[in-house]
């Protein structure tokens, strides 16, 4: 006798109704696991496209609109339908626009605030009997190696010629150190923080510039001027850190850095620096945690009150949730999502970012107009807002018709997901449509991470987030990290507290341009 699994009685005794039952039963069972089997097999074909793609394809994320796809679905009218296919064939946002190819302009004139050095030359002729009617001027760009000078500071010593019962020895008084009984000068120790985090050159290579030049400098030496010099310019940091947290708008994002950790034998401690970038006044503050949990942000976000701008890790969200937070998320993260799954739905895909691309287009034509906070935002209320409806329309229709473990069912879900997170920087003009921002920001922190590897221990990791963030804010004010670094090792042992912050890169770019005469 035969038995079906899960069955009491054998076969031949079932009814005709029971084995119709058992058989459509099985039927289904059959199809789900089907369908199951198809959706792993999406999920694992997204996986090695990703990896693929990772290994062999362009970094770059391009993409240009097809010519001779279908105009987008939501019934437009005949004239939107005509003006949409014209806007279609424009590469908006994320590619530039070519243009006519022009004659060259020539080379650019060399900068005028650079010391000149002329030499005359005259022919080699005798010209004794002739006279000069003009000359012909040649320049060059050249470069004389940086020279290390010594300081010496000589204090001469007086006393009254009278002599009295007590004498009063006078002396010179010497200038503030910024590291007491230090032999390393202001430019020297700019020059060695500058050459580390933003030309990204470790310490033992820059000791052997050192050493070509017949300078004997020890290696702790030289570490323990970078550890001190960051020490100084904590007072700096903190009020950096004060004014953070009460900024109304954040950007946050993080990055690992590996660090040494005398606790693990042959191996190095996973840390992250936490990034928070303030757009409207381009303030940039880097925090050191040791890890990446719920509780990293928690002595910048605990009090936070504002606009919150971050990618989709979960933890932003428990912060962004609170009522005093208005959440928001990043476009940039949902389109990577698309581009990624290209290779799964190319139909759907694409679809999907010509919407994004017409959403960048509102804020190309909003920077190259130059408008202000509010009419910014009513430009995108006029012109996003109708695209993000017809975005959500079309995420309707179509989700229903993907795998949810696919490429594709993925990004739509990312998405959807965050759908008020994404549209919530129609509230105010104020705010970006991505993240990008402070990704640029974190960029030449990888930069160091492949020269130096690692920090020496997590004291050192929580040191640099000092260096990294006011060499951020120098990069966006566009102001020479090495002549700010200088100025403020000059002037801060002098700085009362209440002051300073005037040693802030912004705040320093106003004064040289006051003193330049020029408009702040």
């Amino acid at each position: 006798m035969y038995y079906f699994r899960g069955m009491s009685k054998p076969l031949d005794q079932l009814t005709k109704a029971e084995l119709i039952s058992l058989l459509e039963k099985k039927e289904l069972e059959s199809v789900r696991r089907l369908e199951e089997k198809e959706q792993e097999i999406e999920r694992l074909r997204g996986i090695v496209d990703r990896f693929a793609r990772l290994a062999f394809a362009q970094k770059r994320e391009r993409f240009e609109a097809n010519r001779d796809q279908l105009p987008l679905p939501f019934g437009a009218d005949p004239v939107k339908e005509e003006q949409q296919g014209e806007e279609l064939g424009k590469k908006i946002g994320y590619i530039r626009k070519k243009q006519p190819r022009e004659s060259h302009p020539g080379r650019h004139p060399l900068p005028g605030h650079l010391p000149v050095e002329e030499i005359e030359i005259h022919p080699e002729v005798d010209l004794s009997e002739m006279e000069c009617i003009g000359s012909e001027v040649t320049e060059e760009l050249d470069y004389v190696p940086a020279k290390l000078v010594v300081r010496r500071y000589i204090r001469y010593k007086y006393v009254p010629k009278q002599k009295t019962g007590s004498t009063k020895v006078e002396i010179g008084t010497l200038p503030s150190r910024f590291i007491e009984k230090g032999i390393a000068g202001t430019g020297l120790l700019a020059s060695i923080l500058t050459d580390k985090y933003v030309d990204h050159l470790p310490l033992y290579r820059q000791l052997q510039r050192f050493k070509r030049e017949k300078i004997p400098i020890a290696a702790s030496t030289m570490d323990g001027w970078v550890r001190q010099s960051l020490d100084r310019l904590e007072i700096l940091y903190d009020c950096l850190l004060e004014d953070t947290r009460s900024k109304g708008y954040l950007q946050v994002d993080e990055s690992t850095i590996k660090v040494l950790d005398g606790e693990k034998k042959q191996a190095a401690h996973l840390g992250y620096y936490w990034v928070y970038h303030n757009p409207m006044d381009g303030t940039v503050l880097f925090d050191y945690q040791k890890g990446r949990g719920g509780k990293a942000p928690e002595r910048m976000l605990k009090d936070f009150r504002g606009y919150l701008q971050t990618d989709g890790y979960k933890v932003y969200e428990c912060y962004g949730s609170r009522k005093e937070v208005t959440h928001l998320a990043c476009w940039a993260h949902a389109r990577r999502e698309f581009f990624e799954a290209k290779n799964n739905d190319a139909k759907r895909a694409e679809t999907a970012l010509l919407f994004i691309q017409k959403l960048y287009g509102v804020e190309a034509h909003c920077r190259e107009k130059g408008l202000d906070a509010d009419q910014r935002k009513a430009y995108r209320l006029d012109h996003a807002l109708p695209v993000l409806n017809g975005f959500a329309e079309w995420f309707k229709a179509e989700l229903p018709n993907v795998l949810p473990k696919s490429a594709m069912g993925k990004a739509m879900l990312y998405s959807m997901n965050r759908w008020a997170e994404l549209c919530n920087y129609l509230l105010d003009g104020n705010l970006e449509i991505d993240n990008n921002l402070i990704e640029n920001t974190i960029r030449p922190l990888a930069l160091g991470r492949k020269n130096y590897l690692f920090a020496g221990s997590h004291k050192g990791a929580e040191r640099a987030a000092i260096a990294y963030s006011f060499f951020a804010m120098c990069k966006k004010e566009d102001i020479n990290p090495y002549e700010w670094l200088k100025y403020v090792m000059d002037n801060i042992m002098d700085t009362n507290h209440r002051d300073i912050r005037k040693l802030y890169p912004r705040n320093y770019k106003m004064k040289i341009l006051k003193l330049q005469g020029r408009d702040c």
